[in-house]
């Protein structure tokens, strides 16, 4: 079997289409339509069916894609530690929060370009539940979250806590808004699974009537500013707004959940030499920031 038919398969159920998972693959449309029947004549099932507006797998279809999947996945790593050298070289895809994104991984991003040219690292914005999920199924090979402890359904992952990440309790710091402060909590950039026990902590401090769980710090940060609601957010998101006067500490928190920025990766990954030079970098980079 070869794993470009399996590449072929999973482009189309990604894409809904055989044309759109040809522009992905950077080939014609006849090649991807041939390498899929090839690999059914090869496991004797029809995986897709064919729609008037494109393809849907089927149920054998959608039996295989997830093996479908890891074997690509290894298929990928076997061929990258063969064509690489001592220098690293290669892709790997990361993910990240927006705070991490912001404020931790750009001067990562920019000692990796210039120490090793010939990796390809690129970061793709996720919430940390999009990014655990993607980096499971093998779309990303490495993440960065914000953690407070090791989860029992991370047994599949290890993990590495890079610097402290501590939190903040935020609200609106110029005249005009609200002097009462809502007792609603609003919060981004946390895993409940990774962070349970500093979001309990931050919803008893407030007595948090409701919490509301947002993608986006910059609108966390507008309807705190606005007096909407207490924001929950990393401090190091929310430092030049503090210092502007923008927002301010509601109260002088200190939670018993210490929170530490992290990498995380598939358990079994390290060896893979673009990975390990990340991980490494990331360990003297943002350690230091």
């Amino acid at each position: 079997m070869d794993t470009r038919h399996l590449e072929a398969f999973l482009g189309a159920v990604d894409a809904g289409s055989v044309t759109r998972a040809a522009s992905l693959l950077q080939v014609t449309q006849p090649t991807v339509t041939n390498r899929i029947k090839a690999l059914e004549r090869w496991l004797g099932a029809t995986l897709l069916e064919r729609l008037p507006g494109g393809v849907r797998p089927t149920t054998a279809g959608h039996s295989i894609v997830a093996p479908a999947r890891e074997i690509v996945r290894l298929s990928g790593r076997v061929r990258r530690i063969a064509e690489t050298s001592l220098r690293p070289q290669g892709r790997l895809c990361v993910g990240a929060s927006e705070s991490l994104i912001n404020h931790r991984l750009l001067p990562l991003i920019e000692y990796l370009l210039l120490r090793y040219p010939d990796m390809d690292v690129s970061l793709r914005l996720s919430t940390p539940q999009g990014a655990l999920a993607m980096l499971r199924n093998g779309q990303m090979d490495c993440v960065f979250m914000i953690g407070s402890g090791p989860s029992d359904e991370d047994e599949d992952l290890e993990h590495r806590d890079l610097c402290p990440e501590p939190f903040a309790l935020v609200a609106g710091g110029r005249p005009g808004t609200r002097a009462a402060v809502s007792s609603m909590l609003v919060t981004a950039d946390i895993d409940v699974r990774h962070c349970g026990g500093l979001l309990n902590e931050a919803e008893a401090t407030l007595k948090a009537g409701r919490t509301l769980k947002l993608d986006s710090i910059t609108a966390v940060k507008r309807m705190a500013e606005s007096g909407i609601g207490v924001g929950l957010l990393p401090e190091v998101s929310v430092a030049e707004d503090i210092a502007d006067g923008r927002l301010r500490k509601v109260v002088d928190w200190l939670p018993a959940t210490s929170t530490h920025t992290r990498a995380l990766w598939r358990r079994g990954d390290v060896g893979h030499p673009v990975l390990d030079a990340v991980l490494k970098a990331a360990s003297d980079v943002v350690s230091a920031h």
